[in-house]
C-alpha cells in the first residue's frame, strides 16, 4: 500500500486453509449394452512415480479408491472378454473425480482404448486450480532455485513479486500446505524467503478463490505442496550443483527409495549469491544472500485401513538489505549534506535474518471404501530478525519468533450422489517480540527498546457437502465458524455455495461459486516504552482485526483434443483490508488494515498436449484491478484516511507465456516470456510520467541434455536481454525495486543408487 510514510519514530516498531491429505477416485464400469461389468481389475497408478493401487468392480460394475496422495494418475481397466481401456484423472483437494468406462468386446488382436482427453480437467469442482508438476519445475528456468517462486509465478495467473513479496489476486495472504495439512503463520509481508525448496516438491496445487468449507480462508490464494515421497525412486540419491555469474550457487543432495509398505525421503540444501532480493537501483551493491535448510518425508501402509505420514522441513536465511550508493537520485536527494529525497537509503547496512522449522504428522484410517478419517497434529516455529548497522541515521531492531502448535481433524464420507465432510482446525500461537531503535538523526526523539510475547488460539470448524444429482451437475454448500482469540476476541461465520455444470459429449465445464472468508489477524501489539513513545508522538496503536471477505466468481474449462482452456471472472470485496507499511527509514513492515477494498479481474490459463510428441506451452494471463481506501482502521497509525485509489501492487496486464520442447540428442529446451503492464507509480512526475511505472518484459531460457540415466545438465539465462526498469517505488525493503539483472547460471545433476 501507500500511505504518507509514519514519522522516523516509528522505526521503533489466518485462518489457514486445508484441504485433505488425501483424495479419491469412484468410477463405474459398462459392457456396450451399459450393463455393469463385475471382477473387472483396475489399476491406478500414478503419472510420476511408482505409487500404485489395485481393485475389482462390484456387481454393479463400480468401484473405489481412497486415500490416493494429490496428483496426476492413469486408472486402467481390464476385463475378461473386453478390450483393456484407459483414462488420465487429475486428483485435486476440491474434486472427487468419478469415472465412467464403456469396455469394448474384444477382437482377435486386442487394443488399448483410451477414453477421455490426454490431460483431464476436474468436472466437480468450482474453484479454479493449476497443477504444476515436478518435471515442470526442474525444465522451466531458474524455478529450481531454493529462493525461487518462479513455479507460480509462470504458471498462476495474476502471480508476481513486487516489493521482494509474492502477490496473488490483489492481496499478500496465501496459504501453504504440505500434504494438505496446513502451515500456520498469520504475519503479513515479515519474510521474504518462500517456504519450501521447489526440489523437494512433486506437485503443486495452486487453488484460487472459490474454496469449499473445508478449503480455510486464505482468499487470495493456497499452495498446496505434494512433496517427494520416496516413491518415484529405488535406492537411488542425487546430487544437484550450479554455479554462475554474481558468485551464485544451488546445490542439494537427496535419497529416497521406498517398499509396498514403506517409503521415504530426505534432502540437504544449501544456496548463496550476491543478488539476494530486488536492489534500488540498476546497481547490485551490499545484497548478498545465503541459506541452507533440510527435509524429509516418511510413509508407512501399517496395513490396507492405516497409513502414517511424516513431513518435516527446516531452512535459515539471511539477506543483505540493498541500498543507493548515489548521493544524488531521486531516492537520496543529498542537498548541503541533508536527506531531502523521497526515501534515502545511501547509509543503510541493514540484514535480514530468517529461519523456519515445520513437522506434520498425519494419520489416515481408511474405515472402508465410502469412510475415510485423517488426525493431523502439527508444529511450526517462523523467525524473522531484522536489523539495522550500527552507523544507519536510527538504529532499528525488529525480532520476531511465532510458534504455532495444533492439528486438524477430518472425517470424510462419500456415497453415489454426495461426498460430504466435517472436520475441525485449530492451532495455539505465541510470539517473542523485540523492538527497539536508537536514534541518531538528530530529531531529539528518545531512543527505546521493548519486549513483548502475545498469545493467541483459532478454532475453526467445517461442513461441506458435494452433492451430485446428475453426472453432469455438482452442487457445494458449507460453512465455517471460526474463533479467534488474540489482542481481540472475534467470531466469524463463513458460508460457502458452488454450482459446476458439465455440458456432456462438449465436456466444458462451468462453475460458479460465493462464498465468505475470515482471516485471523497478525499478533501485534503496543505497549510499554513503545506505547508511551507512540502517545508522545500523536500517534496511536489500533488492535488490528480480522480481514472479513466477500468473493464471488465465475468460470469455464474448456478442454479440447488434450488442449485446456480456463478462463474466469472474480471480485472480492473486503472489509479491515491486510496491507503493510514501511516504518519511517528503518525498512521495517508494520500491519496495517483498510477499511475497504475492491480486487476483481478476469484470467486464462492455457495448456496445450505434446504437440507431434516434442513440445508443450502454457499461458497465464490476468487482466486484475486492486483498490482501497477509506480509514486506517488497525495497526500503529496517525489517523490519516487514504483516497479511493490503486494499491502499490495494482498491475492491470500480467502475462505469462512459455514452453518446453524435447531436442535431439535426448536435449530439451524451455522458455517463459514474461510481460507486467507496470505497477503504480508512487511520485508521478519525477523520473517516469503518469500513474503508473513503464511496462516491462524479460525473457528467461534453459537448455538442457541427459548424457545416459545418471547425469543431466543444463545452462539457464534469466532476463536474457538484461532488460532493467524500476518496477517498485512503494518504500519496503531496500526502499525502490529494480527487477533483476541478467543472471546466467549452470546446473549439473548427478543420480547414482546405493
Amino acid at each position: 500500500m501507500r500511505l504518507a510514510l509514519i514519522p522516523t519514530f516509528a522505526a521503533c516498531l489466518t485462518v489457514l486453509a486445508f484441504a485433505a491429505v488425501v483424495g479419491s477416485v469412484r468410477g463405474i464400469i459398462h459392457d456396450p449394452q451399459h450393463r455393469p461389468v463385475q471382477n473387472a481389475m483396475v489399476m491406478l497408478k500414478a503419472k510420476s512415480s511408482d505409487w500404485s493401487n489395485t481393485a475389482n468392480s462390484d456387481a454393479n460394475g463400480g468401484f473405489d479408491f481412497n486415500a490416493v496422495p494429490l496428483g496426476e494418475y492413469v486408472v486402467t481397466v481390464v476385463g475378461l472378454g473386453f478390450e483393456q481401456a484407459q483414462q488420465n484423472v487429475v486428483i485435486t483437494s476440491s474434486s472427487q473425480p468419478v469415472l465412467h468406462f464403456a469396455l469394448n468386446v474384444a477382437t482377435a488382436k486386442e487394443m488399448i482404448n483410451v477414453s477421455g482427453t490426454p490431460d483431464a480437467a476436474p468436472t466437480d469442482s468450482s474453484t479454479p486450480t493449476t497443477i504444476v508438476d515436478r518435471l515442470e519445475i526442474a525444465h522451466t528456468p531458474g524455478a529450481t532455485r531454493s529462493n525461487s517462486v518462479a513455479m507460480i509465478t509462470n504458471f498462476v495467473p495474476g502471480a508476481y513479486i513486487t516489493h521482494d513479496q509474492l502477490h496473488l489476486r490483489g492481496g499478500h495472504q496465501a496459504s501453504w500446505l504440505v500434504d494438505g495439512v496446513p502451515v500456520p503463520n498469520t504475519n503479513i509481508a515479515s519474510n521474504i524467503g518462500p517456504q519450501f525448496d521447489p526440489k523437494d516438491i512433486d506437485s503443486l496445487e495452486v487453488s484460487r478463490g472459490g474454496y469449499g468449507a473445508e478449503f480455510g480462508d486464505r482468499t487470495y490464494g493456497v499452495f498446496n505442496v505434494v512433496p517427494r515421497t520416496g516413491f518415484e525412486r529405488n535406492r537411488q540419491a542425487e546430487l544437484v550443483l550450479s554455479a554462475g555469474n554474481l558468485y551464485q550457487t544451488n546445490d542439494q543432495f537427496s535419497l529416497g527409495s521406498h517398499t509396498e509398505r514403506f517409503a521415504y525421503y530426505a534432502s540437504v540444501n544449501g544456496n548463496r549469491s550476491n543478488l539476494g532480493i530486488q536492489t534500488p537501483v540498476p546497481k547490485v551493491v551490499h545484497d548478498a544472500a545465503n541459506g541452507y535448510g533440510g527435509f524429509g518425508s516418511l510413509i508407512f501402509n501399517v496395513d490396507l485401513s492405516n497409513q502414517l505420514r511424516l513431513v518435516t522441513s527446516g531452512r535459515q536465511d539471511y539477506y543483505q538489505i540493498p541500498y543507493d550508493p548515489f548521493p544524488n537520485d531521486i531516492e537520496n536527494d543529498l542537498v548541503n549534506g541533508s536527506f531531502t529525497g523521497q526515501y534515502p537509503s545511501l547509509n543503510l547496512r541493514d540484514g535480514d535474518h530468517e529461519s523456519d522449522a515445520l513437522v506434520n504428522f498425519s494419520w489416515v484410517h481408511t474405515f472402508n471404501s465410502r469412510m475415510l478419517m485423517t488426525i493431523s497434529p502439527f508444529y511450526h516455529y517462523n523467525r524473522a530478525n531484522y536489523d539495522s548497522g550500527l552507523a544507519d541515521p536510527i538504529v532499528a531492531t525488529q525480532h520476531r519468533g511465532s510458534t504455532y502448535v495444533g492439528g486438524q481433524v477430518s472425517f470424510s464420507a462419500n456415497t453415489v450422489k454426495n461426498d460430504f465432510q466435517v472436520g475441525l482446525y485449530s492451532f495455539y500461537q505465541s510470539n517473542s517480540e523485540q523492538v527497539g531503535a536508537i536514534l541518531q538523526d538528530g530529531s531529539g526523539n528518545h531512543s527505546f527498546s521493548t519486549a513483548e510475547r502475545p498469545t493467541g488460539n483459532l478454532a475453526a470448524v467445517f461442513i461441506d457437502d458435494k452433492f451430485k444429482p446428475f453426472s453432469w451437475l455438482m452442487l457445494s454448500v458449507g460453512l465455517r465458524p471460526t474463533y479467534f482469540s488474540g489482542a481481540v476476541t472475534e467470531n466469524s461465520i463463513s458460508p460457502r455455495f458452488g454450482v459446476a455444470v458439465t455440458i456432456p459429449r462438449l465436456n466444458w465445464t462451468f462453475r460458479t461459486s460465493y462464498g465468505h472468508y475470515y482471516q485471523a489477524p497478525p499478533l501485534v501489539t503496543a505497549a510499554g516504552p513503545l506505547l508511551q513513545f507512540v502517545n508522545n508522538s500523536n500517534l496511536a496503536f489500533i488492535a488490528l482485526h480480522g480481514e472479513r471477505d466477500e468473493e464471488e466468481q465465475f468460470g469455464v474449462n474448456i478442454p479440447w483434443r488434450g488442449w485446456v482452456l480456463d478462463a474466469d471472472m472474480f471480485r472480492t470485496n473486503a472489509s479491515n483490508f491486510f496491507d503493510h507499511n514501511n516504518i519511517g527509514e528503518s525498512n521495517l513492515f508494520f500491519p496495517l488494515t483498510i477499511q475497504h477494498a475492491i480486487i476483481r479481474g478476469w484470467e486464462v490459463t492455457l495448456r496445450s498436449p505434446r504437440i507431434a510428441h516434442r513440445s508443450q506451452i502454457h499461458l497465464a494471463y490476468s487482466n486484475q484491478v486492486a483498490w482501497a481506501g477509506g480509514s486506517i482502521n488497525g495497526g500503529l497509525t496517525d489517523f490519516s484516511s487514504l483516497s479511493w485509489g490503486p494499491l502499490d501492487h495494482d498491475q492491470r496486464n500480467t502475462l505469462n507465456l512459455g514452453g518446453d520442447a524435447t531436442l535431439p540428442w535426448r536435449a530439451y529446451a524451455s522458455a517463459n516470456v514474461y510481460y507486467g503492464s507496470g505497477f503504480t507509480n508512487a511520485f508521478p512526475g519525477q523520473a517516469y510520467p503518469g500513474n503508473y511505472l513503464p511496462q516491462h518484459t524479460t525473457f528467461d531460457l534453459t537448455l538442457g541434455k541427459d548424457f545416459g540415466e545418471r547425469i543431466s545438465a543444463s545452462v539457464n539465462a534469466i532476463n536474457v536481454a538484461n532488460r532493467r526498469i524500476e518496477l517498485d517505488n512503494s518504500v519496503t525493503f531496500g526502499g525502490f525495486h529494480w527487477n533483476s539483472p541478467r543472471e546466467i547460471f549452470v546446473e549439473f545433476r548427478y543420480r547414482f543408487h546405493y
